[in-house]
């Protein structure tokens, strides 16, 4: 059973929905950001970047075990593990992988920084607001555009670079984002939604946050902006 060192955020989640969509046993190990689990010496063995994810693969290459951090590379080697999720031609998998660089490259950065500067901080600065709030409109924009032409954000195929994204979409409000301006994001989140494997993945861990362990399926939805209509479309 793989181990998923864990904390319920956009790239915890990842990982949850991954495992989930691919039909793989695993196990929640906590890393409690907020009391700095992540810094623990016994973490930072195979999590050197004090980050999470990271997951425990007791049968990894070869049957043997193996440890892999940073999530984009956990979502390549599950992938790739299952043989699913990743394209089926030379010309799919480079979609995917370009899509899955630039959710790790600038989606989630970026969304964060605005996440940060505008909900976290203590100190409003009114340039990182903007900043941060304006580069989060622009990579929407990138991905409605991509996704006016596209079912999914790869092509005509669900794929690791979708489970990568959806994620750090759950909280747009707070990222400076109106999400009614990207009809083409919201039509796909609301599709991708509706996949049991997705919601589950989204759920993994809220026990471990006092404002998710309550949610309902249709609060989840709700929470991703979804009006129930479209949850049921």
């Amino acid at each position: 059973m793989i181990e998923l060192y864990f904390w319920p955020t956009p790239n915890g989640h990842k990982i949850s929905i991954a495992l989930e969509e691919m039909g793989l046993a695993y196990q929640l190990r906590a890393v409690n950001i907020n009391k700095g689990d992540q810094f623990d010496p016994a973490f930072l063995a195979f999590s050197p970047n004090n980050r999470m994810p990271a997951i425990k693969d007791p049968d990894g290459p070869e049957g043997q075990p193996v440890t892999i951090f940073e999530s984009g590379a956990i979502l390549q080697y599950l992938a790739e593990k299952t043989g699913q999720f990743a394209g089926q031609t030379q010309r799919q998998r480079i979609a995917v992988t370009e899509w899955l660089m630039w959710q790790m490259g600038g989606f989630g950065p970026m969304l964060g920084q605005a996440h940060h500067f505008i909900v976290y901080a203590k100190e409003k600065l009114p340039y990182a607001m903007e900043r941060y709030g304006n580069e989060a409109n622009r990579l929407y924009g990138v991905l409605d555009r991509r996704l006016a032409e596209n079912e999914f954000v790869a092509g005509d195929f669900y794929s690791i670079a979708d489970m990568a994204i959806l994620p750090w979409t759950r909280t747009y409000e707070r990222q400076s984002v109106d999400i009614e301006a990207y009809p083409n994001v919201q039509r796909w989140r609301g599709a991708l939604l509706q996949r049991p494997a997705v919601l589950r993945g989204m759920k993994a861990g809220a026990e471990m946050r006092d404002e998710l362990a309550q949610l309902s399926d249709a609060d989840w939805q709700r929470l991703f902006g979804i009006s129930s209509s479209k949850a049921d479309g």
